[in-house]
């Protein structure tokens, strides 16, 4: 009979030492998916964090871009105002108005027999020229007085043929800036093209 009573006890003191490492275990169960949780949160508040400073970074060199861009502009318009004072400063532009009789190829200019400028055009830059666009060509510096200004137009003309044609205009450069263009039109009576110097008002 103790037998039997000794082994009930030993029987009941092995499940409650199992229950209590069970407790135990739970619980460091519990204590560990605690921790896991409250790290994931940690993660997530320092990813937050760092993608907050990563953004404000970012506007701050997309801000810095924006201040070297315009510095950049204002030193550039400096320099032209230097190099090429509204007194003596001459600028030669260019035009097309022009379909089926000329397609430019390039631009010479020559003042007072002296070449100044020779452009070469690529086809984007034709085809911008066809659309209404206007390209500065040259910009210098001329003394008060007379001055001869050359423009000899290279490129196809009718029937795809080589063309080369000049214009020739005499400048008056007085005081202050003066602004003229090469104007390329088509001339449909003769079925040719036509080049002309005219001075902005």
């Amino acid at each position: 009979m103790r037998f039997f009573k000794h082994v009930i006890l030993a029987a009941i003191a092995t499940a409650a030492g199992l229950l209590a490492l069970g407790s135990v275990a739970e619980a460091q169960d519990t204590a560990d998916g605690n921790a896991i949780v409250v790290e994931a949160e940690e993660l997530a508040k320092a990813d937050a964090a760092s993608r907050g400073e990563f953004r404000v970074l970012d506007e701050d060199v997309q801000a810095l871009k924006k201040e070297v861009l315009d510095l950049n502009r204002d030193l550039f318009l400096l320099e032209e105002e230097l190099l090429f004072p509204a007194n003596s400063q001459v600028a030669f532009f260019i035009s097309m108005d022009v379909g089926e009789y000329f397609k430019l190829d390039s631009v010479s200019l020559k003042i007072d027999g002296k070449e100044v400028a020779n452009y070469l055009y690529t086809e984007r830059e034709v085809d911008a020229l066809l659309r209404g666009g206007v390209q500065r060509v040259h910009m210098a510096n001329l003394k008060t007085g007379e001055h001869e200004l050359v423009a000899v137009f290279t490129g196809q003309g009718p029937h795809s043929r080589d063309y080369r044609r000049g214009a020739t205009v005499k400048v008056d450069k007085g005081i202050g800036a003066k602004y003229l263009e090469l104007e390329i039109t088509d001339r449909v009576k003769k079925q040719q093209p036509e080049f002309e110097i005219r001075e902005w008002e």
